[in-house]
């Protein structure tokens, strides 16, 4: 690590009044790198979707579980990693299709991975059943405003 570059781990229980706790501290950690409005809102919306997705369809909504954020600023460079130690997902590329989800009787909309790729630079899924899945996002901060 440089020493341009922060780094913090965080664990919250999978409990779904967590999922705001998780987007608020993101946005404070990316401050550093003086961050848009908009670039706030698109990143707490994505890791809100992120975070959801881990508590809902990682662990079915049970509380005794841990999510773990890791957050990276280097730079302009946040990446956030989303890991959940749940049922995994066992068809990636399936389940990033929009409208695509396992709990139509929650009433989920399928397109918690197409909101996340439209608000961040990039996606990693790795997801393994029965182990857990990590979503990388990542998104280079100020671009807009300093034509970088």
């Amino acid at each position: 690590m440089n020493t341009h570059e922060n780094r913090i781990v965080l664990e919250l229980e999978s409990r779904t009044e967590n999922v705001s706790l998780a987007r608020v501290m993101v946005a404070a950690f990316a401050t550093p790198a003086d961050p848009s409005v908009t670039e706030l809102s698109d990143i707490k919306t994505a890791v809100s979707e992120a975070v959801t997705n881990a508590i809902i369809h990682g662990y079915g909504d049970n509380p005794s579980n841990t999510v773990r954020l890791t957050l990276t600023l280097s730079q302009k460079l946040l990446t956030v990693e989303i890991t959940d130690n749940g049922i995994g997902i066992p068809d990636v590329p399936c389940a990033r299709e929009p409208l695509f989800t396992t709990l139509p009787e929650l009433e989920r909309s399928g397109l918690g991975f197409t909101v996340m790729e439209s608000f961040m630079d990039t996606v990693d899924v790795i997801s393994t059943p029965n182990v857990g899945t990590t979503v990388t996002l990542t998104k280079t901060l100020g671009e807009a405003r300093h034509g970088a």
